[in-house]
């Protein structure tokens, strides 16, 4: 197949294209610079979604959008541009191609609980960040497409370089040692998604066999947050225990963080959106990718996060 994916010089972006183009389809790399992404028998271009649609050539089998603005700590209008509008320019290139979209699960509701939510959960209504707001809108840019919507939760693995590597960072100093300090010290079940998972999940959402559709994708079953983050200290070498806060203590200070933050300028040490999702739940039901992707993902996986 000749494959577009956008967002190739990222780290979901760039996995899927080196994924497809070493299983020998024609892969095309987007991205806004030149030099963003890079393979033996693949190549690359510069397109910014944002600029409108694609010009020149357009022919292509399928499209993998994972180009997005993922800040929840961007202002609502930029998230629009690029999540929304963005994705609106793709469907506008590629009338002709399916479309797999890289949504995720953060269009739930992040004030709740996600407990083994399935796609017929109603979408959010009110949101803690713009990248939820945004990427909620964005979905519906798809609507009358021949797409696959892909909803993963927390994307981690080789390359990653926003959430593990983020909770490293915030491994402090302390009395007795290092300490991660967690609301509800992550002692909650999460569905993550390793990116080798969310990249199966796209071949099979690229073959013309599959149904177009919404689909949860996540690792193969629901892992305790806390003991994950332990191993994952471990295997980095880094001691330090984790404290827990509790919720409501952690929302409210975060709360407070943002409010002072839209006074100053400056961005808050602690969002209510980070909070709700590292002391909340965030669980998904797989069913639907399952039985109409035949999607068949490996359990949760750190092996070789010592280099991450």
């Amino acid at each position: 197949m000749r494959i577009a994916v956008t967002g190739a010089s990222g780290f979901i972006g760039g996995a899927v294209a080196t994924a497809l183009a070493d299983a020998d389809h024609e892969v095309v790399g987007f991205g806004r610079r030149a030099d963003g992404w890079s393979h033996p028998s693949g190549s690359s271009r510069v397109w910014d979604i944002t600029s409108g649609p694609l010009r020149g050539d357009r022919a292509f089998d399928a499209v993998v959008h994972a180009a997005a603005l993922a800040d929840d700590w961007a202002p609502i209008a930029e998230a629009l541009r690029v999540n929304r509008d963005g994705t609106r320019n793709v469907v506008r290139s590629f009338e002709d191609a399916r479309i797999v979209h890289l949504s995720t699960s953060s269009v739930y509701d992040a004030f709740t609980p996600t407990v083994e939510a399935s796609e017929s959960t109603p979408a959010a209504r009110r949101f803690l960040s713009s990248y939820s707001a945004s990427k909620t809108v964005a979905e519906l840019e798809l609507a009358g497409v021949d797409a696959a919507i892909l909803r993963p939760h927390a994307v981690y693995g080789p390359g990653d370089t926003t959430l593990l590597p983020r909770l490293l960072a915030a491994v402090r100093p302390g009395l007795s040692g290092r300490r991660l300090v967690l609301p509800e010290g992550a002692e909650v079940r999460h569905s993550l998604t390793h990116i080798d998972n969310l990249v199966l999940a796209v071949r099979r959402a690229l073959d013309p066999a599959s149904p177009a559709g919404t689909y949860n994708i996540a690792d193969d079953t629901p892992v305790l947050l806390s003991v994950v983050l332990r191993e994952f200290l471990e295997r980095r070498g880094v001691r330090a225990r984790l404290v827990a806060v509790p919720y409501r203590r952690a929302f409210a200070l975060a709360g407070a963080l943002e409010r002072a933050a839209r006074v100053t300028g400056r961005r808050p040490r602690l969002t209510r959106y980070a909070v709700s999702q590292l002391g909340l739940e965030r669980t998904l039901d797989l069913t639907a990718a399952r039985t109409r992707l035949d999607y068949r993902p490996a359990p949760t996986n750190l092996v070789g996060a010592e280099t991450w």
